[in-house]
């Protein structure tokens, strides 16, 4: 388990490492760049760099940890790429089902390939799964998200790169929203967080706002309409 420094989550636990790029939300992927820099350390689980890697030695970690957390899954890489073996992905959803005192949170931009899954999958409600939604472009994976049989739903629309418009909101859980941060950073407007935030509260969805982003993430802060948007469900606390 490492601590995170994500706002929105707690630890984060990394059983696949590596991945490849997909969509324009991946270009200034920070998993990537900081998996060059474990690579350049010598890092055990990086010594493949960015490749797809997958690490059976860590997927029973957290049964050894008592304290209940909310769980990250996967941040240095996406669960369901193309490539993550099936039975390795079901041996990871059987660790979140025994160690079920946490919390998982898991993030994908490959809805596709969480639909091709959804029906083997042994879902449970200490699993949060969630896509991530850049543009109006990318609306569709919300689709998919919806019709899929996880019992807790959210969108990270993060790194945010452009209006989504008023994509369907019906059955989400939570919603989590953010401009891109670090390196060649693309900066986000007012307009399309504010539209986010807005059918939020129309609808009655938590909603958290986690930075304005850029290369100085920490000056640029949190603010938003002169308050901190650090929503949760009520479902996710941990005890």
């Amino acid at each position: 388990m490492a601590k995170s420094s994500i706002e929105w989550t707690e630890s984060t636990w990394n059983p696949i490492t590596g991945c490849s790029k997909i969509s324009p939300g991946c270009k200034n992927c920070y998993a990537e760049r900081m998996a060059r820099r474990l690579h350049a350390m010598r890092q055990a689980n990086y010594l493949n760099g960015f490749k797809l890697t997958v690490h059976p030695h860590t997927v029973s970690l957290p049964l050894s940890w008592k304290k209940p957390q909310m769980i990250f899954v996967n941040s240095m890489s996406d669960l369901f790429h193309a490539q993550a073996p099936k039975d390795f992905i079901m041996e990871i959803f059987g660790t979140m089902n025994k160690a079920c005192w946490h919390m998982y949170q898991i993030l994908t931009k490959r809805a596709e390939q969480l639909t091709k899954l959804d029906s083997m999958l042994p879902w449970s409600d200490n699993i949060w799964m969630g896509v991530t939604v850049e543009s109006a472009d990318y609306v569709y994976r919300i689709d998919h998200l919806r019709e899929s049989r996880s019992l807790n739903k959210f969108i990270s629309f993060e790194p945010l790169l452009g209006s989504v418009g008023r994509p369907n909101l019906k059955g989400i859980d939570w919603v989590i929203a953010g401009g891109e941060s670090g390196p060649g950073a693309r900066l986000v407007q007012k307009e399309w967080i504010t539209e986010i935030r807005d059918q939020c509260i129309e609808a009655g969805i938590p909603f958290f706002f986690k930075q304005w982003g850029g290369v100085r993430k920490k000056k640029n802060g949190k603010i938003l309409d002169g308050r901190v948007w650090n929503q949760f469900p009520p479902r996710l606390a941990v005890a």
